[in-house]
């Protein structure tokens, strides 16, 4: 589906306010948190409440971390194992 040129330029504007900022901060932070699920789950060998052979160690929680960065602070959940 294509966009019209005025959904096309509100988009390109939405960075530049503050919902825009938020939007991409949001944005990080869900990219980040799942990239970081992903690492975990490839390190130990199975995804969160999965049973496997392949399981090398267990998750125990997370630590809260702070990360900040120029759309604002991103909190971030690293799994311990």
């Amino acid at each position: 589906m294509a966009l019209s040129q005025s959904d096309l330029l509100r988009l390109l504007e939405s960075p530049r306010t503050a919902d825009g900022v938020e939007a991409i901060r949001m944005l990080c932070e869900r990219l980040l948190q799942e990239l970081i699920e992903s690492e975990a789950t490839e390190a130990i060998g199975a995804a969160r409440h999965e049973h496997s052979d392949q399981r090398t160690t267990w998750r125990n929680g997370h630590r809260e971390r702070l990360l900040t960065t120029q759309a604002g602070d991103i909190d971030l959940k690293i799994p311990k194992v």
